[in-house]
């Protein structure tokens, strides 16, 4: 039947008797729709953090002045991937974050991780690491701060013990100066054995991140730099497969950033390492494939597809304008998911985040990623916790099916239309930022840091009115939730004096003399020479605080600026809920506010549980109850509850007529109580301030500043 002629041509005619509507008469029925309701710019138009107008729908006619659209997976400008086949000639890297502090517990997980689904070594140095500090170096509480603890040779060869790093790649944030953890790693290497040239991965100096993160980098600027360009020159001729430079985003992400201004400073960053390796020898040709971007992956699902893939357009105009060839003009992309916006409490809602920006990262096209366990937040993960997260990668990879579409995201009118917005925007940053004579000397100006605490402060706006919402912490909170424990200073302290002594143990098994010469040697060295110099410094015992100082030893100040607010956007609800439990713990039972319902069920029932909600975010414990016949009774029993705090729930209408009486009757009662309504009535809040209601709750509240508010009453 599905071939007979008779049958098609019943089909035609039934497509002919539907024909398609124009947009002019979508949008008037649309507006017909709203009518009451708002303007069709109000309620369909939404307006983002990076000042793009997402429109309620896309037409083909969008992509006529788009000139990427005919592009292909593999070619430039690599809108669609920087490979002909995508995915399915070669998967992203599961490259997951170990944050643990000791050398044993990160090769621990490590062998644990390598063995189911794990492809790439992911090694996070501690904020000492990242300074060039050892741990007997006075660094306070930075020991083991975010990552591990590494020192020298023998610890960076029981972290990676069992591990045959010729056979996957290893990725390094290096920080400030690459050299030092580039040297024991490759000391290594030459003690099992192997040859440098069989390496890849990435060992990634980012000494401008490290500024906008830290606001300190523990040497000059141009020292940074002419590390920079030797390890990269290095590499040339002896590391092939070894990436030397990082550009991270995340430091302006997690500061509250729009996906814009992430892709721009970071563009912005990573031609500032061109023009400055380039001037110390190299050739963009040489730079340009050593870089590696590293992305945070927001919330906003397509907006953060349409960053990678605007990443990839704007790098190979970039690198085109220094004169690279086609095959620099490959961006290389790490991503990680977002930390801005996990929280402490209801914690497992993390695991829904993460997923759905694992899922961005995957149709953008990165080449590595990390899907943060949902306990990242607060610590080293849990063996539970890097499972699931671990697992997220095997479900998008082997049960979606979605790596078998080359570029899925490809030929969407919304995400092709809303790459390009992005990449023009970023691009406009770009170019701003360039006018200030570069990254360095806006950040010194202070222009990053105040355009991102602008986007920081609408995104606080919109998360105290709940415009902006994160589930489980100022939505639909749950009352009896325990947070994630975080680490403690005092621990922090314990583990730094722990290493210091296991440090003090260690130089005492190394040949000081051989040491030392060895130390003598790099100071020396000639800046061909400087890398080969270093690797043999490691090789004889020096630790990566030493080989750092040695190389810094002419340096004649640290730089210092300004840097990045970072923050998790739920922190100031987290605190609220903080403080409930510390009243809790004093009192004996959290805070109670008492809802005085007014009428039946059905009238009273939507704001009572409107009302329950919105005060649950602050902790507090909300008495409930059926509804009240008057106020005589509804008064009585909340004096009768001892709350400090009463909520009117009914009407509007019913309004005028409950409020005051009811107001006078419970401060009457007790004048100190503070009596709250639900709901806004526009034409009676005047009336109703002024017979003592002290605030209302209704949708659009600030719900965080009312719940400051009230928690100044315990």
């Amino acid at each position: 039947m599905a071939n007979d002629p008779q049958n098609k041509k019943e089909e035609a005619i039934s497509f002919e008797e539907f024909p398609i509507p124009s947009y002019g008469e979508w949008r008037e029925a649309a507006e017909k729709a709203l009518r009451g309701g708002g303007s069709f710019e109000k309620r369909l138009i939404t307006k983002t953090y990076e000042g793009i107008d997402l429109q309620p729908m896309y037409q083909q006619e969008v992509l006529d002045d788009l000139d990427y659209t005919d592009s292909l997976p593999g070619f430039a400008p690599y809108v669609r991937g920087t490979s002909a086949l995508g995915y399915k000639e070669k998967a992203w890297e599961v490259a997951q974050e170990l944050t643990y502090a000791t050398a044993s517990e990160f090769n621990q997980a490590l062998r644990a991780d390598l063995g189911r689904g794990q492809t790439a070594v992911n090694l996070i140095l501690d904020q000492a690491g990242l300074m060039g500090e050892d741990a007997d170096d006075d660094v306070g509480d930075d020991v083991g701060k975010g990552g591990l603890s590494i020192d020298h040779i023998k610890d960076l060869e029981q972290a990676l013990e069992g591990v045959d790093i010729t056979k996957m790649p290893l990725f390094v944030q290096a920080g400030a100066e690459g050299i030092p953890v580039a040297s024991l790693i490759f000391a290594l290497m030459k003690k099992q054995g192997k040859s440098t040239q069989e390496f890849t991965g990435c060992i990634g100096m980012d000494p401008l991140g490290t500024l906008a993160r830290d606001g300190h980098l523990p040497r000059p600027l141009n020292g940074a730099y002419d590390a920079m360009a030797r390890l990269t020159r290095w590499a040339e001729t002896n590391a092939p497969g070894l990436q030397t430079i990082s550009v991270q985003g995340h430091p302006y992400h997690d500061g509250g950033a729009s996906a814009v201004q992430e892709l721009g400073f970071a563009l912005a960053t990573a031609v500032e390492y061109l023009r400055q390796i380039q001037r110390r020898g190299p050739s963009i040709d040489e730079i340009a494939p050593r870089i590696r971007f590293s992305f945070s992956i927001g919330s906003n699902f397509f907006m953060e597809v349409a960053k990678i893939r605007a990443a990839r357009i704007t790098w190979a105009k970039i690198v085109k304008a220094f004169g690279g060839g086609e095959e620099a003009q490959k961006m290389s992309i790490h991503a990680r998911t977002s930390a801005w916006n996990k929280t402490l409490y209801d914690p497992h809602v993390n695991m829904l985040r993460a997923t759905t920006e694992s899922f961005s990262g995957m149709l953008g096209g990165v080449d590595s990623m990390h899907i943060a366990p949902y306990d990242e937040v607060a610590g080293p993960p849990t063996d539970f916790s890097r499972r699931v997260a671990r697992n997220v990668h095997t479900v998008l990879r082997e049960e979606t099916g979605i790596p078998n579409t080359i570029d899925p995201a490809g030929g969407s009118w919304y995400v092709e239309f809303l790459t390009d917005d992005v990449a023009r925007k970023a691009w406009e940053i770009f170019q701003a930022i360039e006018k200030e004579d570069g990254i360095f000397e806006a950040l010194e100006k202070g222009i990053p840091q105040q355009q991102i605490t602008e986007v920081a402060e609408k995104r606080a706006k919109d998360a105290a009115t709940r415009k902006a919402i994160f589930v489980g912490t100022n939505m639909y909170a749950n009352i009896n939730d325990n947070p994630l424990k975080t680490i403690t200073r005092e621990d922090a302290l314990a583990l730094q004096a722990q290493r210091a002594r296991e440090l003090v143990a260690y130089r005492e098994t190394v040949n000081t003399s051989a040491c030392q010469a060895s130390l003598d040697k790099l100071a020396s060295a000639e800046p061909a020479n400087v890398m080969e110099a270093a690797i043999e410094a490691a090789s004889q015992g020096a630790t990566l605080g030493e080989i750092g100082k040695t190389l810094a030893a002419e340096d004649a100040f640290d730089t210092i600026m300004k840097p990045i607010r970072i923050y998790r956007g739920a922190e100031a609800y987290e605190a609220l809920r903080e403080a409930a439990k510390a009243y809790a713990d004093k009192n004996g039972a959290p805070p109670k506010v008492f809802l005085a319902n007014i009428g039946p069920i059905p009238q009273h029932k939507a704001r009572a549980d409107f009302s329950r909600g919105f005060l649950e975010v602050g902790g507090f414990d909300v008495i409930g109850n059926n509804g009240f016949a008057n106020v005589e009774d509804a008064a009585r029993a909340a004096a009768d509850s001892a709350a400090p705090i009463v909520v009117i729930c009914s009407t509007d209408p019913t309004y005028p007529d409950l409020v005051p009486p009811l107001v006078k009757l419970i401060k009457g009662n007790n004048a100190n109580t503070m009596v709250l309504l639900a709901g806004f009535p526009k034409d009676h809040v005047e009336s109703f301030k002024e017979a003592g209601v002290d605030d209302f709750i209704f949708m659009g509240a600030n719900c965080l500043g009312l719940m400051q508010k009230l928690q100044k009453n315990f």
